[in-house]
């Protein structure tokens, strides 16, 4: 496996700048974002589409640091209900598919989105129950109506051009869990795959090594390193769906951490062996969203601790067996 991190945690700055940052870590790869929620600060997908040169001075800076690009991220809401949304949204992805395949980077890291509940609707509508029975319809019409048809396209497109897609698994988004990603990589084709990123799943309630084992190598395509916690004594009397602001730390019943900080070393090692044990062995992209550190606090804490857990080597031979 190879340790890398979403360079957005510094998007206030210049690529060149970053580098500089972070030389001294002795990572392996750097995710880029190309545009939507990420920002495009170290990869304007357009800039670099229209320029040759501009994609060459990219990859020259990249690789002349040693590293590799894992992954463009360009997570967004591609079904959002605002059809003038939906289509800035899909822009950004289908041109970020197409930079990927000019640059040979076979991953593009996106959300599923998620629709309205019907035709009229203005904003996106995420199902959480199957009762009263409207919730139910809702959700067929979505995966019927929008999901599948998008999706199975999209597929297809990035296929046409050398990439697959790797879904964050999110909340308030279709695609949340395993068994919504495996539902929509049934429907869609193995084109589309797991970005997984553990700290979604522990505030969920989901062991995220279990998590692993159901996803299977095959369909986990990168790998976000991020933790979180729950605060018990808040989870405890209003449970884990939590709409107040992440700034509300004290208040919240759970926050994202850098690693280490949710979860402990025997833990990240599990989840580093698990990997392994299903056949994963690509990138490990650090992303940082702990409000309690800076950017560069919280990566470089976070590079020390998973330098100690992830398994980096190739296996070797069983000269014990």
């Amino acid at each position: 496996m190879k340790l890398g991190l979403l360079t957005c945690m510094f998007g206030d700055k210049p690529l060149k700048d970053v580098m500089d940052i972070i030389r001294p870590l002795g990572l392996d790869c750097v995710e880029l974002g190309t545009g939507n929620y990420p920002g495009g600060a170290h990869a304007p997908v357009k800039e670099l589409l229209a320029s040759k040169p501009k994609r060459d001075e990219l990859m020259a800076l990249v690789k002349g640091e040693g590293y590799a690009i894992s992954a463009l991220s360009c997570h967004g809401n591609c079904l959002h209900p605002d059809k003038a949304l939906a289509k800035g949204f899909a822009q950004t992805q289908t041109d970020t598919i197409k930079l990927a395949g000019m640059l040979g980077i076979k991953t593009v890291v996106d959300f599923s989105g998620c629709p309205g509940s019907d035709p009229g609707a203005k904003k996106p509508s995420w199902v959480t129950c199957p009762w009263p029975e409207d919730y139910l319809e809702v959700l067929e019409w979505q995966w019927s109506e929008k999901v599948i048809p998008y999706w199975s396209k999209q597929a297809k497109f990035a296929k046409d051009h050398g990439v697959r897609v790797a879904f964050e698994a999110h909340p308030g988004f279709v695609v949340y869990n395993p068994e919504t990603l495996l539902k929509l990589r049934k429907a869609c084709g193995n084109n589309l795959g797991a970005n997984f990123d553990p700290s979604h799943f522990f505030w969920q309630g989901i062991d995220p090594v279990e998590a692993v084992k159901a996803l299977g190598g095959g369909a986990i395509y990168h790998v976000h390193a991020k933790d979180s916690r729950v605060e018990p004594q808040n989870a405890m009397v209003n449970g884990v769906l939590d709409t107040k602001h992440y700034g509300e730390e004290a208040r919240r019943a759970w926050i994202f951490r850098t690693c280490g900080y949710g979860h402990g070393l025997e833990w990240w090692k599990d989840f580093f062996s698990t990997l392994r044990l299903v056949g994963y062995d690509g990138p490990v992209s650090i992303e940082h969203e702990d409000s309690l550190m800076s950017s560069n606090e919280g990566l470089t804490k976070a590079v020390g601790f998973l330098k100690q857990c992830i398994i980096s080597e190739k296996r070797g031979a069983m000269t014990w067996a």
